[in-house]
């Protein structure tokens, strides 16, 4: 795999508090000189990163209940749909992550569906963020299987912002429950193009980095 194909795997995200307008101008020249897929940028600055990406084919994602989860499923359905409409066309929601826990299984599984319907619905597609380093493994496939049911796009790992970032085998977990026909994002931790292998090698089909430029700059030359 070359850098430009490793590019194509990775959301360019910035998700500090106290990001600035120029650090989302950065981030997206970052995205256009190396051909990241998507810039993964906070709802407030949706509408900063249209600006920026004009006239490119590079997505725009923003997240949901960012970062607990622990909000009105109400409150995420309306923050995706702003965002939507501010120009992002993928969403990356936070489950409710004290009810999974509590077994209240359908509660989780409404929470999630709402935001995928609105988001299809204006045609854009939701990543779930499970949040792995709180689950156990059997909570972790429980998680897989009700935004499956749910209808959603991607399960996700990490949101950064928790204990920990991805794990290759949980990665794997979560393929094996969400078969091929779905995706599955590493985020969190990622700092090396070998780690980023290792996750795609896992069964991710998508990476989410603050860290992307090193990434693909840590491919040695002869595999790019």
């Amino acid at each position: 795999m070359n850098r430009r194909e490793l590019a194509k795997y990775i959301d360019h995200t910035n998700l500090k508090a106290y990001a600035t307008r120029d650090d989302i101008k950065r981030l997206c020249e970052e995205a256009k000189e190396y051909g990241f897929y998507a810039v993964c940028v906070n709802p407030a600055r949706v509408r900063d990163a249209k600006e920026f990406l004009k006239d490119t084919d590079i997505k725009i994602a923003s997240v949901v209940g960012f970062p607990l989860g622990a909000t009105y499923t109400e409150v995420k359905v309306q923050e995706a749909i702003m965002a939507i409409k501010d120009g992002a066309s993928e969403i990356d929601m936070v489950i409710n992550i004290g009810a999974l826990k509590d077994g209240d299984y359908d509660a989780v599984e409404r929470d999630i569906k709402a935001v995928v319907d609105a988001a299809h619905s204006m045609d854009a597609i939701v990543k779930v963020i499970i949040e792995t380093c709180y689950l156990t493994d059997e909570e972790k496939k429980i998680a897989c299987e009700i935004a499956k049911k749910a209808g959603a796009d991607f399960v996700k790992t990490s949101t950064g912002f928790g204990t920990a970032g991805a794990k290759v085998e949980d990665v794997k977990l979560m393929r094996s429950i969400v078969g091929e026909g779905m995706g599955v994002k590493a985020a969190g931790g990622i700092h090396t193009a070998d780690e980023a292998l290792a996750m795609i090698e896992a069964g991710a089909n998508r990476i989410g980095a603050s860290r992307s430029v090193e990434i693909v700059n840590t491919l040695k030359e002869e595999d790019s």
